[in-house]
């Protein structure tokens, strides 16, 4: 049996209906009356009518077969190519699975989906290039300062490997896309720091921000968001270019002011300028003690207060000069009260007398003359210092002269050991200025010593009120010897008066009254020797303007002595006073009294 459907069934239904109508015809003919040769000539039309419709058949078969197989061919072929373009992995293509299993058709229908699938996935992935490449382009062209060459160069570049959608193509230019994206980062944030920068030299300077920086780029100072900030090279170097022009501008103002406020310093330390005025230029004041970099404040360095400060220095330079005579005399004043502080004699040339007249002529000018003046000053402030160590000590000297002083005054108040209010306190400074006394000469030797030395360092000598320190000491050293030489002999005259005395009493048996004696004292509590003049001086403090016969020189006896011009009106003086000795005026107007009646007797040891 042959299966219906089957090749071999259609052509077995198709050859019974040949013969049955074959046989019709035949039987037609017959009835007809056809010849043979008509028949047979039919019957040739025919067969070749019937190949013929065969043929075409064939014909339209064949091609239909030709197609199919170039179009599964074209699918393959595009499958390879998607899948090379994409990048897939070489899967097992359902074209060549089973390839003599399957109809043409069947693998058409198989395939068709795969290619579907791929074309999707060829167009996402072109999409991702397509934004990667439009975003490299971009950030490019922002780099290269949107260069029309180098953005056509890369369009170029990335067209001619349009067909490489591998997603190793596509890393490598995410990859590229992200290095881009860190280089304008890095651009970006230095050109938000070179503008920054600028802006605060804008402001320091006084100067439009706006227009600088839209010298450099427009787009630095956008007022919307259209057009994005530029950071090519040209950008960034124009930047730099203008910071280091600001700058140099602020280097150039910064000395400028400088110079005027240390003018305006000198000028207000001239005039004496009150605070309350100063205050109005705290703003800029400050400018001499600060560096060039740590200056923000905005305006500190603009034209506009350059020229405020520099109009004041103009309107004090005027005031100035017509008070300069005034700022001499009184810096001349300064002057003379320093070198009194100090025991230094100033500078003649430069008197208030001569001074005066100098200007007055027209001969010297009172800038010149005002800042020889201040060279004194700093001369005498430096030389002052380095005397400081000479001058303490010379202090502690005179210090220790008038405790030696105060103790000879002391001793000579017959009240001295009452027990009445603040006794006990001058007992204990008594004893205090005697330890002092002690030491007087130790301190003027090493006085010396260290003015010697002071002299031999600075190859000058060491002048105390315009006389030579060493020169009053030794003369102070060879005065105080003098008076131990005389407080030896009044010692040893006191001693024979004494004996004299007892030998008196041994032969008249009495004293001589108290009140006898008492009345050859002078009133002012100075004792008389026998017939020698006054007891030698010792050191006392005498109110100004008190003259004594005998000085013990102390630099300010010396400076009351050489210095007449008034500088010093508190002049210490060693007066001759009675030695350091406890009660001895009243033995010593005795002794003198009964020495003269003893020797007026016959038998006194005086006579012959």
């Amino acid at each position: 049996m042959l299966e219906i459907g089957s090749p071999n069934s259609l052509f077995f239904r198709t050859n019974t209906t040949c013969n049955n109508l074959l046989r019709e015809l035949q039987q037609i003919w017959v009835e007809i009356g056809e010849s043979e040769a008509e028949k047979d000539r039919m019957l040739m039309e025919l067969e070749r009518e019937c190949l013929q419709i065969y043929q075409r058949k064939v014909d339209e078969a064949a091609n239909s077969k030709a197609r199919l197989h170039q179009s599964v061919a074209a699918i393959e072929a595009e499958v390879a190519s998607l899948m090379a373009a994409l990048g897939v992995l070489n899967i097992n293509s359902p074209i060549k699975v089973d390839k003599s299993s399957k109809s043409l058709k069947e693998k058409l229908a198989a395939v068709t989906p795969l290619v579907e699938d791929l074309r999707i996935q060829k167009e996402e992935r072109m999409k991702q290039f397509s934004d990667v490449k439009a975003q490299i382009e971009k950030i490019s062209g922002e780099i290269s300062g949107y260069s029309d060459h180098l953005s056509k160069t890369m369009i170029c570049s990335l067209t001619l490997e349009e067909q490489d959608l591998t997603l190793r193509k596509l890393n490598e230019y995410q990859t590229h896309l992200r290095t881009l994206q860190k280089e304008k980062s890095d651009r970006l944030n230095k050109v938000l720091g070179y503008v920054n920068e600028v802006h605060t030299l804008c402001g320091v300077l006084g100067a439009d921000f706006t227009q600088t920086v839209c010298e450099v780029h427009p787009s630095l100072h956008r007022t919307d968001h259209e057009q994005s900030t530029n950071i090519s090279d040209s950008t960034l170097e124009g930047l730099e270019q203008m910071i280091q022009k600001l700058k140099n501008e602020r280097r150039a103002r910064f000395q400028k002011l400088k110079d005027v406020v240390a003018s305006l310093f000198e000028l207000w330390n001239l005039m004496d300028t009150p605070q309350e005025e100063r205050t109005k230029y705290g703003r800029v004041t400050y400018v001499v003690r600060s560096s060039e970099s740590s200056i923000t404040e905005p305006g500190i360095l603009s034209t506009e207060t350059i020229e405020q400060v520099s109009d004041e220095v103009d309107c004090l330079s005027k005031l100035k000069a017509s008070k300069m005579k005034e700022l001499v005399m009184k810096r001349r004043s300064e002057l003379e009260d320093l070198c009194r502080i100090t025991h230094i004699q100033p500078d003649t040339s430069t008197s208030a007398e001569k001074s005066s007249a100098l200007i007055d002529s027209g001969l010297v000018d009172p800038s010149e003359l005002l800042a020889n003046i201040e060279v004194q000053i700093n001369n005498i402030k430096d030389e002052a210092q380095s005397r400081k160590d000479i001058m303490d000590r010379i202090d502690r000297w005179l210090s220790a002269c008038e405790e030696e002083n105060w103790l000879e005054e002391y001793n000579l108040d017959e009240n001295r050991y009452s027990a009445g209010r603040g006794g006990h306190v001058n007992l204990k400074r008594a004893e205090r200025a005697r330890v002092t006394i002690n030491k007087i000469p130790i301190m003027v030797d090493n006085l010396i010593k260290k003015t010697v030395a002071w002299e031999d360092q600075t190859q000058k000598s060491f002048l105390y009120d315009g006389v030579r320190l060493v020169n009053i000491l030794e003369d102070y050293k060879l005065t105080r010897k003098q008076q131990e030489e005389e407080k030896k002999r009044y010692r040893d005259q006191k001693k024979r008066q004494d004996l004299l005395l007892t030998q008196r009493e041994s032969i008249y048996g009495s004293k001589p009254s108290p009140r006898r004696s008492s009345s050859f004292r002078k009133p002012n509590g100075y004792s008389i020797s026998n017939g020698n003049g006054s007891v030698p001086p010792t050191p006392r403090r005498s109110s100004v303007g008190t003259t004594t016969p005998d000085l013990l020189l102390t630099p300010r006896s010396y400076s009351g002595h050489h210095r007449q011009n008034g500088y010093f009106k508190e002049v210490r003086r060693l007066t001759s006073t009675p030695l350091n000795f406890v009660a001895i005026h009243k033995e010593d107007t005795v002794s003198t009294s009964y020495t003269s009646i003893y020797s007026s007797e016959p038998d006194s040891p005086l006579q012959g």
